[in-house]
């Protein structure tokens, strides 16, 4: 009987588990469809913020019904610190990878060429991904030589370790964010002492004032 219920115990950790990595899965960062409606003038730009050694991927492309004439677009990515990393004018579609060097806001903009202005808004369809979304996985699997459940292992403990690092690039920035805080309140705690020593210092120079001003008219 003891026997049968460490067995059974075994079963269902193993089956917890398993819930619990595709749980991580479905929480692990995918890669996002967005539709952009860019305007004749101007710029439309999307923006994620990533932390560093991160991949991503992108494809866009503009989307028209008159397929005998589909208009151009620019496109520009940047860095947090304004580097440019991906820049193509007078294009249909394009696509763009990189691996992030630094933490922060990543941007994308798009924009119409100046010849197609006159034909109003350009629908661009943006397929954004990073981190583990962004890996290929079927090259992994011709490379390793593994398949079904084993590529799916291997999938959920890339998610994990994305989960994993994304939890610790989070702690990083609630230390910063917390730190700053107390730098701010220790800099307001400090104007505020200053600025009470200088009220009292002002008050007793005018008392003083007033007293010497009262005492020369012989009016107290």
């Amino acid at each position: 009987m003891s026997g049968n219920a460490k067995l059974r115990r075994s079963v269902m950790f193993q089956a917890v588990l398993l819930v619990v990595l595709m749980l991580a899965l479905s929480n692990a960062p995918v890669g996002d469809a967005i539709w952009l409606n860019v305007p004749p003038t101007g710029t439309k730009c999307v923006s994620e913020e990533i932390q560093s050694n991160v991949v991503v991927l992108s494809d866009y492309v503009v989307v028209s019904d008159d397929h005998g004439h589909v208009p151009t677009i620019s496109a520009k990515v940047t860095s947090p610190y304004g580097n440019n990393l991906h820049h193509k004018e007078n294009v249909t579609h394009g696509q763009f990878a990189f691996t992030t060097q630094e933490a922060g806001n990543y941007l994308a903009c798009f924009w119409t060429d100046s010849h197609t202005r006159g034909a109003g808004e350009v629908s661009v369809n943006i397929e954004w991904k990073t981190g583990i979304a962004a890996k290929d996985w079927e090259s992994v699997a011709r490379k390793e030589k593994i398949e079904g459940v084993e590529l799916e292992l291997r999938k959920l403990e890339g998610a994990v370790e994305a989960i994993h690092e994304n939890l610790l690039y989070l702690r990083d920035r609630e230390a910063e964010m917390r730190t700053t805080s107390e730098n701010t309140n220790a800099r307001v705690a400090w104007f505020s002492i200053m600025s009470l020593g200088i009220c009292i210092v002002v008050s007793g120079s005018q008392i003083w004032y007033l007293k010497r001003y009262f005492q020369k008219k012989k009016l107290i």
